[in-house]
């Protein structure tokens, strides 16, 4: 089921967002997302609309949406991916908004092939301005087919 993140929901979904950058991003020094959680809860969850997806009391997944159209996270831990989580809540928020926007790290294939496969198009390629490394900025409209 896809709901609204409550704020006694912030803790478990941190821990999704901190183990899954960690794996996903393994060309990323782990202490870069460690020193970046509490940012994180701190300044962008409260800034966020969240959607999350949970099933048997347990959150499997959720994206968050900043500023109407950017997609500043989308997560599913690692034992459910592969399994339309994601693609259910890129669809859901589809669903909600005209235009989405999102930065992908060009080094995170897996996941610029899933933007790619669910309709978003490169619109540039640019450094991150904290990490150094390279990113691919990708667009989705609801015109896109």
């Amino acid at each position: 089921m896809i709901k609204q993140l409550e704020k006694f929901e912030i803790e478990e979904a941190m821990d999704i967002w901190l183990k899954t950058n960690i794996t996903a991003h393994s060309f990323i020094p782990k202490e870069y997302w460690i020193k970046n959680y509490n940012i994180v809860k701190e300044e962008y969850f409260p800034i966020s609309k969240t959607f999350i997806y949970k099933e048997d009391d347990i959150i499997k997944g959720f994206i968050s949406i900043v500023d109407n159209s950017f997609i500043g996270a989308l997560f599913v831990l690692e034992e459910y991916q592969g399994k339309g989580i994601g693609k259910r809540l890129l669809n859901y928020c589809k669903s909600l908004y005209l235009t989405l926007e999102l930065a992908v790290y060009v080094d995170n294939i897996p996941s610029v092939n899933f933007y790619k496969h669910c309709g978003f198009i490169i619109e540039e390629e640019k450094e991150h301005e904290d990490s150094g490394f390279m990113e691919y900025v990708m667009i989705w409209q609801k015109n896109n087919f």
